[in-house]
């Protein structure tokens, strides 16, 4: 087998983790084919995440996942298999959303199931990505009393309780659907 098209693919995947982390949706358009599709098999969105071609995809993902939403995925353990210019990959990985105006936090693994192609151009790029929860949780910021960002979004208000004092908190915590602990926000897409 080819290590440097294994490598290929490898930093593929890392590129699709980091554009999607940061944000980069200019970035993440290079990842995918022009007809790409995703299967993200969350359950805090309330119903399966399906989309196809890569202009749907990233105009998703734009729109859902704000400045407001903070996404951290790791993902490892790769068995990636080659067939010319088509690949296959499974991918371990665990990833944490803090949706901070729907006030929860959602935390999970799963395995990424993926089919890779080679373009005209040399370069893979993802033609499917999708995967099943193995496990998923969601709690409340309000139910975590001490929570505070030291970093990252310092302008998102925290709980205005007696163990948020400080900088962090700068302004009233927010009081809408998600304070109930409700999944029916729309909180959270990898």
């Amino acid at each position: 087998m080819d290590l440097a098209v294994l490598e290929e693919i490898r930093q593929l995947k890392y590129r699709y983790l980091r554009c999607v982390d940061q944000k980069l949706w200019d970035e993440m358009a290079e990842v995918f084919t022009a007809d790409a599709t995703v299967d993200y098999g969350t359950r805090a969105y309330g119903r399966p995440l399906k989309l196809a071609g890569r202009d749907e995809i990233i105009a998703f993902l734009r729109a859902s996942l704000g400045p407001r939403i903070i996404t951290v995925h790791a993902a490892g353990q790769p068995e990636i298999t080659v067939d010319g210019d088509r690949a296959s990959g499974t991918w371990r990985f665990e990833d944490k959303v803090i949706a901070t105006e729907h006030r929860v936090v959602i935390a999970g693994a799963a395995y990424y199931q993926d089919r890779y192609e080679r373009g005209a151009d040399g370069a893979w790029r993802i033609a499917h990505t999708g995967y099943v929860r193995t496990y998923e949780t969601m709690m409340s910021l309000d139910g975590l009393p001490g929570f505070k960002f030291l970093a990252g979004l310092p302008d998102v208000p925290a709980n205005t309780g007696p163990a948020n004092t400080g900088p962090a908190d700068t302004g009233p915590a927010d009081t809408g659907p998600a304070n109930t602990g409700a999944s029916g926000a729309d909180p959270a897409l990898r």
